[in-house]
């Protein structure tokens, strides 16, 4: 017997091995094995069994040893069909796994696990019910059914995953919880472990998780355990020998796409891998995705709506136009804004402000000849942060505020735009008695700092909480009766389809922090100029900007209507690029049902030294961008191309 193997240490090409007669039992498709290379034992991943040698001349050597592996039938059809979709091979996402065969994982959560006994008997709604008892059918006699779980902000999401994450560990299944960022899913960890019976074996895995959890993990994999898996992107490319339901909270987050290549949606594989395993998966949301809603309509995936908070009462909402001429203290902080501001010190009461820009500003330009101070590895401006150090967000360069422009020695300069930190240094200023913290990526990335934080928030220890997408989801702060948004129509020009969906989403996700358990509470959204998307901020009118937005992307052709996909091509020669990506638009042009938009720069086109450009694919199906990546295949090219089937920015 031999087997085809493909290394997980880069060796570009499979390799043919024998199988020694002394294992134990026979290797299978998708299996992990050790072999010999060269002078040395690496890692790989079985891609075939052959009863029978090849008709070849050389001595073939045995492989080494038949790794350890979980049960789990599906797997390898899984990651074969992921590997297909993003044009990538399957080592990619074997990799991932690698490390519980060589543990060196030294990152801890520091998040404290509460105490179990917290767990209280809580009562569901009707709504609530009929959406756990419909789920749960189908965990008992497994079927794929794609569940949308519509629920205003407060409306008790969470009470809903808690009763299938039981059912599932009653039936002696697994399932997974997946959160769009890992902030988020270290709080939903703590809280179910407080909150669910010590019965349920929790299990994280993601970049907070200490290596000897996700030893504990792997052994309940290997032992065929039941126990709930949190997450963002890894917990679904594991091997799952017993998964009886998947819950993605938060389903419309862009931030469920890697940002590295391959861009994997870990939306879209545990959809493929829930259809696979022929199993129930529930997506939730206050603000579901377009795409999600269409597929309600069209694909016959079951909608439950959660149309009541489970506590408190939604916020009034007062829109402030910050470009009007009146006379206030602070530009950002509008005067209706700061009364509230004094109000809520009043009422003891806290508020959180939202903005989508972390640092004090934008650039920093000099006032005597307008020069820009940007990176010199990437297309973009340095970001002025409180400690005077100019930043590249992109690849960390940093230098100090200079003292002189360096084109015409000018000492004076102008800070352009407003970011997080300048926000709570106006703050401080305009009322010094108010105690603010800040949670944007430059404190979340810190585990310390930001637990420390958001202890010191819910025990209000702050009155005010400055932040940026972080805080418009998944937290429930219960004595928050104020939300301020600083700059609401920031990203309604970011040149991209869903634009508008993504920013509606987030004004809607922050504005239901306010008021979660207080029957009064206020939003006040300031924005530089009016736009139609602010009449649907009120959450019961959501679904009447999905038949909005629909109707136009239809028009247009745009996703749910028609597939969309990415190709970034990359290079140290902007000359090298550009032709390249000229050659590659040219060649796909006449391919039949294909429309080719590009090549483009995108708005950061110079990314550490490496210049990018862009082509996007439009067609019906998805078989037309399948057939362009094939004769892509074909080219010489020096560049490198990298291919994204569902891009979301």
């Amino acid at each position: 017997m031999f087997i085809s193997v493909k290394t997980l240490t880069g060796f570009p090409k499979p390799l043919l091995y024998k199988v020694p007669e002394k294992w134990d039992k026979a290797p299978f498709e998708g299996a992990l094995v050790t072999v010999p290379l060269r002078n040395t034992i690496v890692p790989a991943i079985v891609l075939e069994v052959q009863l029978t040698k090849l008709n070849i001349d050389f001595e073939i050597r045995e492989a080494v040893e038949l790794k350890s592996f979980p049960d789990d039938a599906y797997y390898f059809p899984f990651i074969k069909k992921l590997a297909a979709y993003h044009h990538v091979d399957v080592v990619q996402f074997i990799t991932r796994i690698k490390q519980f065969t060589h543990q060196k994982e030294k990152i801890i959560c520091d998040l404290q696990q509460q105490d179990a006994s917290d767990h209280q008997i809580i009562m569901l709604t009707n709504e609530q019910q009929s959406a756990v008892d419909y789920i749960n059918q189908y965990i008992k006699n497994p079927a794929y059914k794609p569940t949308v779980l519509h629920g205003v902000t407060g409306s008790g999401k969470t009470e809903v995953y808690k009763k299938i994450i039981q059912e599932c560990i009653e039936q002696k299944k697994s399932v997974l919880l997946l959160l769009p960022e890992v902030t988020l899913a270290t709080n939903f960890e703590t809280i179910l472990r407080a909150q669910l019976p010590q019965t349920v074996p929790i299990l994280s895995f993601h970049s907070a998780t200490s290596g000897p959890h996700k030893k504990e993990l792997w052994r309940n994999l290997m032992q065929k355990k039941a126990q709930l898996i949190i997450g963002v992107h890894l917990p679904v490319l594991l091997p799952l020998p017993n998964l009886g339901a998947i819950i993605i909270d938060e389903e419309h987050e862009v931030g469920y796409q890697e940002k590295k290549h391959p861009k994997v949606n870990s939306k879209e594989a545990a959809l493929l891998r829930a259809q696979i395993h022929g199993i129930p998966i529930v997506l939730g949301s206050a603000t579901p995705s377009i795409s999600t809603l269409h597929n309600v309509k069209t694909r016959d995936w079951k909608l439950f709506q959660l149309k009541k908070r489970f506590a408190g009462a939604f916020p009034k909402l007062k829109i402030v136009h910050l470009n009007n001429k009146q006379q206030r203290k602070n530009f950002w902080i509008s005067d209706p804004l700061l009364a509230a501001l004094k109000d809520q010190i009043k009422k003891k009461q806290q508020t959180l402000l939202f903005l989508n820009r972390r640092g004090v500003s934008f650039f920093v330009q000099c006032k005597g000849c307008s020069h820009v101070f940007c990176c010199t590895s990437c297309s973009v401006s340095l970001t002025l942060h409180a400690d005077q150090s100019l930043r590249c967000h992109y690849c960390n360069y940093q230098i100090s505020h200079p003292e002189r422009c360096p084109v015409c020695k000018d000492r004076e300069f102008l800070n352009k735009g407003i970011g997080t930190q300048q926000i709570v240094t106006i703050l401080k200023t305009l009322l010094p008695e108010l105690r603010v913290g800040r949670a944007d990526l430059d404190v979340t990335v810190n585990r310390k700092t930001w637990s420390n934080t958001i202890r010191a928030f819910e025990n209000q220890k702050l009155d005010v909480l400055v932040g940026t997408q972080t805080i418009t989801k998944g937290y429930h702060f219960p004595n928050v009766t104020l939300v301020g948004i600083i700059w609401a129509d920031i990203n309604l020009n970011i040149p991209f389809y869903n634009a508008q969906e993504t920013t509606l989403q987030q004004l809607i996700q922050v504005a239901g922090r306010a008021g979660r358990q207080h029957p009064e509470s206020n939003v006040i959204l300031q924005t530089m100029s009016p736009h139609t998307l602010f009449n649907y901020l009120s959450e019961s009118d959501y679904l009447k900007f999905y038949h909005k937005e629909k109707e136009q992307r239809e028009l247009v052709g745009y996703p749910p209507f028609k597939r969309f996909a990415e190709l970034e091509i990359k290079h140290t020669k902007e000359i090298t690029v550009e032709d390249e990506a000229n050659k590659i638009a040219s060649l796909l042009i006449d391919c039949e049902g294909l429309t080719v938009l590009g090549p483009v720069a995108p708005p950061v086109s110079k990314i550490k030294k490496i210049f990018i450009q862009k082509i996007y694919l439009k067609a019906d199906s998805f078989a037309p961008i399948q057939e362009a990546l094939k004769i892509i295949d074909t080219q010489k090219i020096k560049s490198k191309i990298y291919f994204t089937p569902n891009p979301l920015h």
